[in-house]
């Protein structure tokens, strides 16, 4: 009976740097995943909501009726003005040019008509223009 008998030293040094290196790698490997993954469809955000294009609705205003314009391009809101406002309309409502202008600013900062502020002196006249700019969206929206 002869048997061989091998016997193999390890030393702690090599054992702690090998669980180190291995470890190293692991998290390497994770970390490339991490970086060169697609990442995921919900996160995208620029979004096609819209067909590109000028839009308009009506606002009627003490028998006057008055176009608001709303400008669009696949996924954001660039403009928002009235197309014939003229001087008469402008002097019997002076709050109108300065309602839209205010709306305005906060759509294209929040590039959507969810918590829009109303100016106190003239609430009635913001969500009027508020519905105008909705409605006109509705028909750029993307079916």
């Amino acid at each position: 009976m002869s048997s061989k008998t091998k016997i193999v030293v390890l030393h702690m040094k090599e054992i702690i740097y090998t669980a180190v290196f291995a470890t190293l790698a692991v998290i390497l490997i994770l970390l490339l995943l991490f970086m060169f993954l697609p990442k995921n469809k919900e996160m995208k955000v620029d979004e096609e909501k819209y067909m590109p294009g000028v839009y308009t609705s009506t606002v009627t205003l003490n028998n006057t009726a008055l176009e608001v314009e709303v400008t669009v391009d696949e996924s954001h809101i660039n403009s928002i003005r009235f197309s014939n406002l003229d001087e008469t309309v402008a002097t019997m409502f002076p709050l109108i040019q300065p309602a839209i202008e205010d709306i305005a600013e906060q759509v294209y900062d929040k590039q959507s008509l969810n918590d829009i502020r109303y100016s106190e002196e003239n609430p009635y006249t913001s969500q009027i223009i508020i519905d105008a700019i909705e409605e006109a969206l509705k028909k750029a929206e993307t079916p």
